[in-house]
């Protein structure tokens, strides 16, 4: 009964960790086992315990996944999760945008686990210690390495309506091929990536400019059918049906897009198949 009480925060706690469905619900299947197979009567506190396996196990699973990230064809993204209703749980789903997710992929393992433990979850430093099997001064050092590489997302919108209707506009001024309302709503320094897995067709490499950012969804807003809103990872996203199936979303930054997040890897869109 343990384990289903706290699945919910654990699989917060493992997606963060890894920014992928798929890989989060091995790493919670794996804690299972473990925990069915544990001598529970030295366990006085179960969050704690489970937290920690699922903390490792998830450690274990980045730095294995390293080393074939070098094999992925393109530009590696999140994997989306639908958040309607959430699978977390009634937690702040502010940090699950696959903006923030992809800025996290910078980090190394132990830093990304003691960002997610302390700054999601609020476990404090000595216990990460024992999580890490590091010192708490080390773990504070990983926090303030991984806030430092982070800092970018700080001034990201999270304002759910404010996302949605520069989404919105985006997508009507690309079908409309209306440059100047593009040039408007985009930054400068705007950046899309896509990411098909060498299993859809996608830009490989980043799209940098709002020029170039333009040019490319000017070309491309002809060739989908229908696009609808949805809740994805807490944030507004768009949901792309056409020659091509994606998810669009996008991160804000005053006022402004600042960046596109394009996943069409028909393998990261299965867990939300029921907005087929």
């Amino acid at each position: 009964m343990d384990f289903v009480e706290h699945r919910p925060m654990l699989y917060g706690l493992a997606y963060r960790m890894l920014g992928s469905v798929h890989d989060a619900e091995d790493v919670l299947q794996e804690a299972y086992l473990r925990w069915s197979a544990a001598d529970r009567s030295d366990v006085s506190e179960p969050r704690r315990y489970l937290t920690r396996v699922v903390a490792r196990l998830a450690v274990d699973v980045l730095r294995a996944r390293q080393a074939r990230r070098e094999e992925y064809i393109g530009t590696w993204l999140p994997e989306p999760v639908s958040t309607e209703p959430s699978p977390f749980g009634a937690v702040d789903t502010s940090d699950l945008s696959i903006a923030v997710l992809h800025l996290m992929e910078r980090l190394t393992p132990p830093q990304r686990a003691v960002y997610v433990l302390h700054t999601a979850f609020a476990v404090p430093y000595p216990e990460i210690a024992a999580i890490l099997r590091r010192s708490p001064e080390d773990c504070r050092q990983l926090h303030h390495r991984a806030t430092d590489a982070l800092g970018q997302k700080a001034r990201f919108s999270t304002d759910p309506a404010e996302i949605a209707r520069l989404l919105e506009g985006f997508l009507a001024a690309a079908r409309d091929g209306d440059v100047a309302r593009l040039e408007r709503l985009l930054h400068d320094d705007v950046v899309i990536w896509s990411d098909g897995g060498g299993r859809a067709r996608t830009a490989r490499k980043p799209i940098l400019g709002r020029v170039k950012a333009i040019r490319f969804f000017v070309a491309i807003a002809g060739r989908y059918l229908t696009d609808r809103p949805a809740l994805l990872n807490g944030h507004p996203v768009r949901l792309i049906d056409g020659r091509r199936r994606y998810t669009l979303s996008v991160n804000v930054v005053d006022g402004r897009i600042a960046g596109v997040y394009m996943v069409a890897n028909p393998l990261k869109l299965r867990a939300i198949d029921e907005y087929k």
